[in-house]
């Protein structure tokens, strides 16, 4: 099973070297990397080039976005699943693709997801969030579930039957694209159950009330561009399930320590 990782970066030469090296030191042998580059200006793309082939496609050109990059990456992927990692994000460790690959062998599934840290910008050993998706149940999107985006690896050809990111959403393009593929189209989830992706805090933020209406108009607008209605609580519960995240103890984050997955 070929696995397709794609990286898309504007001017990320403070982080792009820890992003790709977790990427590369992969223990799963057929990785396709690909890096989306919106032309840098910071030596960003030196930093890239400085890998040579071990980087299967690189692209680096003016986009109209994070999401309008993703979508370029995407079209550049010829795996059979397709990862998307942040260039200030890393794995958690060198088994994090392996074990997803068994896991979908295992489970036969379209789609398989897991958990996320947020960690201080500049000391990764800071932890500030623990992000546990949870198993997934029918109907979840409508209790306000959704799992870490970039813990999701979708097969190639749920992008090619059922459309890529949207434009026209901002903070909310990833929720709407889940949330088309899982609750529209059923798509057949497995969760790994254990920490994939360690991200560095920053971003697009929704602390702010004016921040987060926008976010939550955004939201329902998702459900409305595929012709389904959420229930009356649906959207402020999606922001609500996040609180646990501040308080809930996550594992530990150091060591490359290969942990057994389970399908739901």
């Amino acid at each position: 099973m070929k696995v397709s990782i794609i990286t898309v970066v504007y001017n990320g030469a403070e982080h792009i070297r820890d992003c790709i090296d977790s990427v590369l030191n992969q223990t799963y042998p057929d990785i396709e990397y690909i890096l989306v580059d919106g032309q840098s200006t910071d030596g960003t793309i030196d930093i890239i080039k400085s890998y040579g082939t071990k980087i299967a496609r690189f692209l680096s050109e003016p986009d109209k976005g994070l999401y309008d990059a993703m979508n370029k990456g995407i079209r550049l992927a010829t795996g059979d699943v397709i990862g998307l990692l942040n260039a200030d994000d890393f794995y958690r460790h060198n088994g994090v693709i392996e074990n997803m690959v068994s896991l979908f062998k295992r489970s036969d599934s379209d789609a398989v997801y897991g958990d996320m840290l947020y960690v201080d910008r500049h000391d990764t050993s800071q932890l500030k969030r623990y992000w546990r998706s949870g198993w997934y149940s029918e109907n979840a999107f409508l209790w306000g579930w959704m799992p870490g985006h970039l813990s999701f690896f979708a097969k190639r050809w749920l992008y090619e039957r059922y459309g890529l990111f949207r434009l026209d959403l901002k903070s909310a393009a990833d929720y709407e694209l889940m949330l088309r593929f899982i609750h529209k189209h059923k798509a057949r989830l497995a969760y790994m159950n254990e920490v994939t992706i360690v991200m560095r805090a920053g971003g697009i933020s929704n602390s702010s009330l004016k921040n987060r209406l926008r976010a939550n108009q955004e939201d329902r607008a998702a459900w409305d561009l595929n012709g389904m209605k959420p229930y009356f609580f649906t959207l402020w519960l999606k922001p609500l399930r996040k609180l646990k995240q501040y308080i809930t103890k996550p594992p530990e984050i150091p060591g490359p320590v290969k942990r057994e997955s389970n399908t739901v």
